[in-house]
């Protein structure tokens, strides 16, 4: 279904390198227009309209006619799944594929398939995104293993030959509008590794699941990593989303695009990693190694003689076991002070 979808799309290129949003008529299609969706992006990127949800896509998310915005979406529907790409096709401008396997609202395993592609309202702007999605659920373990059969089996003679369309994309064809190679049986090529934009995606869904835990911490931490290596993709995906970097404090930015608000000891804890040269995958294991835990507490503001620096060193006095009493600043070089900071993780 989502090759048909990918050549429908092809159709409507008209020499354009995205097609126009006029052309679409996603009710008419009787193919997959029951398994689509339109998403409306002329509003922002923050909360997308939904300007069309097909009924059999409806129906298995449960959802009804009340759902008209991307915030509406149920966390656990097969919508979600379809709508968490979308950062990707802002920043590639090309139609991006994707399946994968997940627990539904009604507790059974579904395999999914589907595509997103772009549109636009004047030739130029990204503003429109059109979805398609078919999946299967599997109801015991013989199911599942002939559907990861028919899914390798269709992977190997019926999808179209893939080439990047940017650095970090992962989209189909030479180009939106290249011809589409026949489809040939071939060899499984090895899996590509996950975009930036992919691995932005599966970060979100484990820090929603459990913001607090290690697990969280440790895909931030491989998002960091991935981060430095595609800084284009990166800003973009700043961009997008209406972040600036503080240059001061930079990792700052990237847990509030992960997390959704400042977590000021997740950003400090972070970084000393990275300064530290944690590769990915071995943040769980540089934990366990060194003891660093992100603080508890939140900063405290307490009045001190004024100064012109940044930073200030105050001597504490322990009181219990649990507080401190501040004595007051003490005068320090500008090597203390920055010895300070990497010992505290900034």
């Amino acid at each position: 279904m989502h090759v048909r979808a990918y050549n429908y799309w092809v159709s409507l290129l008209n020499g354009r390198p995205c097609p126009l949003i006029e052309s679409l008529d996603p009710a008419g299609i009787a193919d997959f227009g029951p398994n689509s969706v339109l998403l409306d992006f002329t509003g922002g990127q923050d909360d997308a309209e939904i300007r069309f949800l097909g009924h059999a896509l409806r129906e298995e998310s449960g959802t009804d006619s009340s759902i008209v915005r991307l915030s509406q979406v149920p966390s656990r529907s097969l919508l979600s799944r379809l709508t968490d790409h979308y950062l990707q096709i802002i920043a590639n401008r090309a139609p991006i594929g994707f399946e994968a396997e997940f627990v539904g609202h009604r507790g059974f395993p579904m395999l999914y398939r589907g595509i997103l592609m772009p549109f636009s309202s004047d030739g130029e702007a990204i503003d429109y995104l059109y979805g398609v999605i078919n999946w299967k659920e599997v109801v015991d373990a013989s199911v599942q293993s002939q559907l990861a059969a028919e899914l390798t089996e269709a992977r190997r003679t019926s999808a179209p030959r893939r080439t990047p369309a940017l650095a970090t994309a992962t989209a189909w064809a030479d180009g939106p509008s290249a011809p589409i190679a026949p489809s040939t049986p071939t060899t499984p090529a090895a899996k590509p590794a996950p975009t930036l934009a992919e691995q932005l995606v599966a970060t979100r869904r484990t820090i929603e699941a459990a913001p607090a835990s290690p697990e969280a911490l440790a895909t931030a931490y491989d998002f960091l990593v991935a981060s430095d290596r595609d800084a284009a993709g990166y800003a973009a995906m700043l961009a997008g989303a209406g972040l600036t970097v503080d240059p001061r404090a930079p990792v700052e930015t990237l847990v509030r695009l992960l997390f959704g608000t400042p977590h000021e000891g997740h950003a400090r804890l972070l970084a000393r990693a990275n300064r530290a040269g944690v590769g990915e995958g071995e943040f769980a294991e540089w934990i366990e190694r060194t003891g660093a835990r992100p603080a508890a507490t939140p900063n405290v503001v307490v009045p001190v003689a004024p100064g012109d620096e940044p930073y200030v060193v105050l001597l504490a006095r322990a009181v219990d076991a649990g507080s401190v009493e501040i004595i007051g600043r003490v005068q320090a070089d500008a090597a203390f002070v920055e010895t300070a900071l990497r010992d505290l993780g900034y």
